[in-house]
């Protein structure tokens, strides 16, 4: 189940390059896209959450979930950002994206270790 919730974060993680690609330039990101986004974080979430409830997969998996858990939290701000019709700035987008990314690296390890 860790494989599976690796691909749909990957596949979030195409979108989300997309959203960043607008807001870097100072443009206001597409909605569909933003929704789509945070639909496959969050279907993400859930299935690392099932993976580590429903199996002893060690540290890695757990600390991987704890990363997209306050990527989420910095994702759902940019997204009350998005619902007021402002660009966020670019450091936010940035901060989003390094947690993002450390957090795809992490699991990525416990993926190949497991």
């Amino acid at each position: 189940m860790l494989l599976y919730a690796l691909l749909v974060f990957l596949v979030g993680a195409c979108g989300g390059l997309v959203l960043a690609s607008f807001v870097l330039r100072g443009r206001f990101a597409p909605w569909a896209v933003s929704l789509l986004h945070a639909l496959l974080g969050a279907t993400g979430i859930v299935l690392l959450i099932l993976a580590v409830m429903l199996d002893n997969l060690g540290a890695l998996p757990l600390v991987a979930l704890g990363l997209f858990l306050i990527t989420a939290g910095f994702g759902f701000f940019l997204a009350t950002l998005h619902f007021d019709q402002k660009v966020a700035m670019k450091r936010y987008v940035l901060t989003h994206a390094g947690f993002a990314v450390t957090s795809v690296i992490v699991l990525l390890v416990a993926v190949l270790l497991g």
